[in-house]
């Protein structure tokens, strides 16, 4: 703050640096939608590795190519993911005239009912599926601290959550049936990872079971109410409480995986973008960069469908979408034929895009690890993100030391004119190399086709412009509603500048001086009087990529000898 000084001395005070450093954001997050048997459907979540996804979406499933997808990203040296899970949550109106019409995805519950026998609570289980239906079971127990006075009403009670699969238990002690006491129950389970809500009547007694419940009497289900032996599924630590002696269970109802989600469900309806459902649910994500589509819907053969959606939200949150290459391409031939005869993107959207060719065998740990083929989108999004760290998102996910872990053959194995058939259509072929084994051996984005002559032909170009876009964007947010002069050009220029050389320094750009890799302008040549009447402030950012060496060509010849004259 400005000093005032009123008394001779010293004063002191601090300045603001012109010094804001700029930090590269991450350019390996990879994103995958598709299908699961559990998990949140209503927004993207966010995991660090294999055991959060088995944790959250249950771990592999020989119904889910997402969840094999997001194994071989792990498996290839993936980090940060975004998990979107797909549920048929609603119909289309075509799909709506069919009979029978297509069976939505139904959260299971859990109903707590009353001295009466009537159910007045249910608790719905966090996520659609039958997951819940088979494995969720809750408890109700009167071991509480507050005990009620003689002939008095009881007021608390305890509550116990479990998940028979993974083993997660959530236990709820003196829960209040008072619903505006802090320990009431809907506060509670405001955390609860098995719980999403409860409804109905929560207040006062009506919460609370039957107390007195004889010994080995049956509920209209059939099932043990009571103590008896083998009844109880939650025979753990707490075995032998006399408390249990009156406690209940019961397990969830209704709960149904439904039917295959279809592209309206994938894109969230009509107003999906707006609502955030389906694929725009990446928007409550802070940053994505690589977009997987696993299974028939992320194939380049589906025109009318999830694909070019993806493709534009790919463009304009600076992403790449990672295609997969359609079952029929089951030849070189046919994956050509296909490629010449036009991919689903084209034009703008085609520069954030890429195509790998053939399909992958992996041994499949769901299924006794039998070998069978899947799609290449998750193994290579491992290998971009590993290639990232060990060399940068400059070098391209590419070479011999693109090496596809646990790939133990390739659907179609490729010579070098074959791979020079689809190489020129912007099609990324996969190898088997003599000593390097399966590795990937092309680095074109689908805007790549020779005919093309485009500047983003190369998918390591265009990683690395949007790369720099990101951060620029974010590194740059304090600029707004500064002063628009010299001093903060100049500032603009000092923290910039040293963002691109930082990169210039670790082989981002071409160039033996940053003055030949990188230029950045901001100043009165590109801001005149006009511009900064309009609020404007602009900022020109050069660089110099770093392009592959695609082809390496070595000239022999044959000298006749020396021959002194």
């Amino acid at each position: 703050m400005p000093i005032s000084p009123t008394f001779p001395g010293v004063y002191i005070d601090e300045l603001p640096s012109a010094v804001r450093t700029i930090i590269g954001v991450p350019t390996s997050v990879a994103a995958f939608i598709g299908t699961a048997p559990r998990g949140a459907t209503d927004r993207p979540v966010h995991i660090t590795g294999w055991a959060d996804y088995e944790a959250e979406f249950g771990g592999l499933d020989k119904t889910s190519d997402m969840s094999h997808a997001v194994y071989q990203f792990y498996l290839n040296g993936g980090s940060e993911a975004e998990i979107v899970r797909i549920v048929r949550d609603h119909n289309t109106e075509d799909e709506d005239k069919q009979n029978p019409a297509p069976k939505k995805a139904v959260k299971a519950k859990v109903e707590l009912k009353n001295k009466a026998g009537d159910a007045k609570v249910t608790l719905h289980a966090a996520s659609e599926g039958q997951w819940a239906k088979d494995n969720l079971r809750v408890r109700v127990d009167y071991d509480t601290f507050v005990k009620p006075a003689e002939g008095g009403t009881r007021t608390t009670y305890n509550l116990t959550i479990r998940d028979k699969t993974t083993g997660i238990t959530e236990r709820y002690l003196n829960v209040n049936v008072d619903p505006t006491d802090p320990d009431g129950l809907v506060k509670v389970l405001a955390s609860s990872r098995l719980v999403s809500t409860v409804e109905g009547d929560i207040a006062g007694q009506t919460v609370l079971p039957n107390e007195h419940v004889p010994e080995g009497k049956l509920d209209e289900q059939k099932k043990p109410i009571g103590p008896a032996v083998g009844a109880d599924p939650f025979l753990d630590d707490t075995k032998g409480s006399a408390a249990l002696e009156k406690a209940w269970y019961t397990e969830a109802v209704e709960g149904a995986d439904g039917d295959a989600p279809g592209v309206d469900n994938y894109l969230g309806g009509k107003t999906g973008e707006r609502d955030k459902k389906g694929l725009y649910q990446l928007l409550k994500a802070d940053i994505v960069n690589i977009i997987c589509l696993p299974g028939d819907l992320g194939q380049v053969g589906k025109p009318i469908g999830i694909v070019p959606e993806a493709a534009a939200y790919a463009l304009k949150h600076r992403s790449m979408l990672l295609l997969d290459p359609p079952t029929s391409w089951g030849t070189v031939e046919q994956a050509a034929t296909g490629a010449r005869a036009g991919l689903p993107v084209t034009g703008d959207l085609a520069k954030n895009a890429a195509v790998y060719f053939p399909r992958v065998n992996l041994a499949d740990p769901s299924q006794k690890n039998a070998i069978r083929d899947f799609p290449p989108c998750g193994v290579m999004a491992g290998i971009w993100a590993r290639t990232d760290v060990q060399r940068g998102v400059w070098k391209a996910p590419a070479g011999t030391d693109a090496s596809l872990n646990g790939v133990t053959s390739l659907a179609v194995t490729m010579t070098d004119p074959e791979n020079g058939r689809l190489n020129p259509l912007g099609v990324n072929c996969l190898r088997q190399l003599p000593v390097f084994g399966h590795v990937a051996w092309g680095a074109r984005t689908t805007k790549g086709a020779d005919l093309a002559a485009d500047q983003w032909k190369y998918l390591p170009v265009r990683r690395l412009a949007l790369f720099l876009e990101e951060s620029l964007y974010r590194g740059t947010q304090w600029v707004v509603f500064e002063p628009n002069d010299e001093p903060l050009w100049a500032s603009i220029r000092l923290n910039v500048g040293a963002f691109m050389n930082n990169l210039f320094r670790q082989g981002a750009f071409q160039g033996r001086t940053p003055q030949e890799a990188y230029k950045v302008t901001c100043d009165s040549t590109n801001n005149p009087q006009n511009t900064i009447d309009q609020g404007i402030v602009n900022i020109q950012v050069g660089f110099a990529p770093l392009k592959p060496a695609e082809f390496v060509i070595i000239h022999i010849q044959q000298l006749a000898g020396q021959i002194q004259v």
